[in-house]
């Protein structure tokens, strides 16, 4: 067998007999490349020359080694001067076979670019001339094609065996057996049939079916079993793999006359023994390549990780022209329930330790970028996802995030197929953050990307073994442990919390009178959307993290809560929020404050609950602090109709002097004394539209008002308030 190892400049001298048949160009340096990768009869060496995977080469003090120590040069003929131990070569026969494989499921795929395929028949078992060497891959095959070619001779055997033995040896069975008489006829219990004897075609066919039933397990090849046999599986094969095999296939050897028989032998031997000495028919042109091989392995990681087709009627070809290798909808990197979001990822076939480019880093950006737009599109045009996705919280005008992430292959250092690990890349730059705004997570503009690698082995024979189930399992493991590790990377970097807004705030509006602090910071993952996540970077640029935070736990409850984790595990309870209807007698006190007064008398009138009357100590004012006690609403407005109202709890206000003040609303700083009222701020009066020009037009809009609620109550609204 020869080795070339795909785009691996070799001396053209070296490989000319190699590439016959091969349209690879020599460049002004003497130097050649091939850019296939995949298998092929060289006529003129009469051997097969397998192209495998650059993926095998790793750089060592600025060289190109297959397996880190063996130059592609010195392995690319195996059969002379071998320099590989025996783990290397058993490695290499069957790598073949699973590069033949994917190639095969790609081929077969629809979806597939099957122009990049170039294919013809591979060889058969026949009596033609032998070939230098066969490898592992051409006795597959052989067994293979021996199985769909030969149905009727292995029905012919199985007819054989069982004619007869059915049928009664009358003189054995009277000879042997004791008969009962039954109204004066016998009757024998233990008829003896024909005596079947050890049948070694029979013993054949199962080591052969067998063999065909471990093949499609282990690499995918299609089962064609067309005889019901108890076969040899699970450890009873090993042992026939590990030189029983070879060992009961010669014992029965010369029991066997027929071509066929001895040609099935034959296949079977070379397989316990992979011995390169089956006749194998050779086509003049056989070959089965694949040219741009990184095309296969976006196909590949398509497969097991993205979608298909893509959520929400996306197009893997986006508006600017560029195409998105993997898209797939998961659940939100905050939200510890259903939530979703779209994770973007973008296959990397590189050699072993290759770096990315920065214009690969820019392309990542772009694709986010674009989903993002698509997703607003669906939105803005009053539509809903099918996914359920919506990045962008109209509340808070955050985004959720988007994980971008970049995969590439990596080569087991132990040629372990079974390390089904994908894990964050060695390379010198894993991580890469690029924001318009400085402690802006939740924002359009931030857009994160992580870097993984994936054992290249094992996602091949994931592949080539085509096997559904399988494939369903490790996407679920795979899509979980990239949520979790992205998960990880934030948290190092970010404070995240769970908040909710205390009793009798209302979350929406302290988000719009404060939105230039918070844009960006807080957004709403959670299936409850009054619960909001904040999140911080922990370096803080702005210098400003313990401000945001003292500001907005005057108004919410702030916890910290991990991503993914139930914020109901961090946040306390809440009363529930009733509304109350007034009467047509009830009094409302009202307080007059503009601009940002109102607004910062609202929000902390929401924390505390608490409005002070601002009194002087004279008789006239004393009087009026008779009627005031019987307000049973307290109201705080602007000149233009807006205003916060809310409930007193009946325990009537108190007299307190300036010295016993609080923190609190006030009408007036620097009084000697202050009338105070305590809301109840887990019941929410239902006025509806308010109108208060008798107070704006009275002249002494300033002061407070003590009137009955239904002067302030519009007039549409007074029958809904009496029903």
């Amino acid at each position: 067998m020869r080795i070339l190892i795909e785009e691996y400049q070799y001396n053209a001298a070296d490989v000319k007999d190699i590439l016959h048949g091969i349209d690879a160009l020599e460049n002004v340096e003497g130097k050649v490349s091939i850019h296939y990768v995949g298998y092929y009869y060289n006529v003129l060496l009469k051997d097969c020359v397998f192209i495998l995977p650059k993926v095998l080469l790793k750089d060592v003090d600025g060289k190109e080694l297959v397996f880190a120590k063996y130059k592609p040069e010195n392995i690319a003929n195996l059969d002379e001067n071998n320099p590989l131990n025996s783990v290397e070569r058993d490695f290499l026969y069957k790598f073949a076979v699973w590069i033949y494989r994917a190639i095969v499921v790609y081929k077969n795929d629809k979806r597939s670019d099957t122009e990049i395929v170039y294919y013809s028949q591979i060889a058969q078992v026949g009596n033609g001339r032998r070939r230098l060497s066969n490898t592992y891959l051409d006795i597959l095959l052989s067994l293979i094609q021996f199985n769909k070619d030969n149905q009727n001779f292995f029905f012919t055997i199985v007819k054989n065996m069982h004619s007869g033995l059915n049928k009664i040896n009358w003189m054995r069975t009277i000879g042997t057996t004791n008969a009962i008489i039954q109204d004066g006829q016998p009757i024998y219990l233990n008829p003896i049939n024909k005596k079947r004897q050890i049948n070694f075609d029979e013993e054949l066919l199962i080591i052969f079916f067998s063999i065909l039933n471990y093949i499609g397990d282990a690499y995918g090849f299609p089962k064609q079993i067309s005889c019901q046999y108890q076969l040899i599986t699970g450890q009873r094969f090993e042992t026939y793999l590990n030189g029983f095999g070879k060992t009961r296939l010669r014992q029965i050897k010369y029991k066997y006359f027929s071509d066929k028989a001895l040609q099935l032998w034959q296949l079977c031997f070379a397989f316990f023994d992979e011995a390169r000495q089956v006749y194998i028919t050779t086509e003049k042109r056989e070959y089965l390549l694949v040219k741009s091989f990184y095309v296969v392995f976006e196909a590949i990681i398509d497969e097991l990780v993205g979608d298909n087709p893509l959520p929400d009627g996306m197009e893997k070809k986006q508006e600017d022209g560029k195409i998105v290798d993997h898209l797939f909808t998961a659940q939100s990197l905050i939200d510890s329930e259903a939530k979703q979001t779209y994770y973007i990822g973008d296959s990397k076939y590189y050699k072993m330790g290759h770096e990315l480019g920065s214009e690969s880093v820019y392309k990542q950006y772009t694709y986010a970028r674009n989903v993002i737009q698509c997703n607003l599109d669906i939105f803005n045009d009053g539509e809903q996802t099918s996914s359920g996705v919506k990045l962008r919280d109209d509340v808070t005008e955050g985004y959720n995030i988007i994980p971008n992430f970049f995969i590439s292959a990596k080569l087991n250092e132990n040629l372990d197929y079974s390390d089904d690990g994908i894990k964050e890349t060695d390379r010198e730059n894993k991580r890469h953050k690029k924001f318009q705004f400085k402690n802006r997570l939740f924002d359009r503009d931030t857009l994160l990307l992580f870097h993984y690698d994936v054992n290249f082995l094992f996602v091949l024979s994931l592949y080539a073994r085509d096997n559904a189930t399988q494939k369903a399992e490790w996407k679920e493991k795979v899509r979980n442990k990239f949520r979790k590790e992205i998960q990880e990377w934030l948290q190092k970097d970010y404070d995240f919390y769970a908040m909710r807004a205390r009793p009798g705030v209302n979350g929406e509006e302290f988000i719009k009178h404060n939105f230039k602090e918070v844009v960006g910071k807080i957004y709403t993952p959670f299936k409850d959307e009054k619960t909001y996540s904040l999140a911080l970077d922990n370096k803080d640029p702005e210098g400003n993290n313990e401000a945001i935070k003292t500001m907005l736990s005057e108004f919410f409850y702030v916890e910290p809560c991990r991503l993914g984790q139930n914020p109901e595990d961090v946040l306390p309870a809440t009363a529930a929020v009733t509304a109350v209807s007034p009467t047509d007698n009830d009094l409302a006190l009202c307080v007059t404050k503009e601009g940002v007064h109102f607004d910062n008398a609202v929000a902390k009138m929401k924390q505390t609950g608490k409005l002070g009357i601002a009194l002087n100590m004279n008789g006239a004012t004393l009087q009026l602090v008779e009627g005031f006690t019987a307000a049973k609403y307290l109201i705080i407005h602007n000149k233009s109709n807006k205003y916060a109202a809310f409930f007193v709890d009946g325990k009537g206000p108190r007299l307190i002097s300036a010295n016993e003040m609080t923190d609190m609303v006030t009408t007036k700083k620097g009084a000697s004394i202050y009338l105070v009222y305590n809301a109840e701020l887990n019941v929410i009066p239902a006025f509806g539209e308010l109108d208060f020009s008798p107070i704006t037009k009275s002249g002494d809009s300033y002061s407070p008002h003590l009137l009955p609620i239904k002067i302030l109550i519009k007039e549409k609204d007074i029958e809904a308030h009496k029903k």
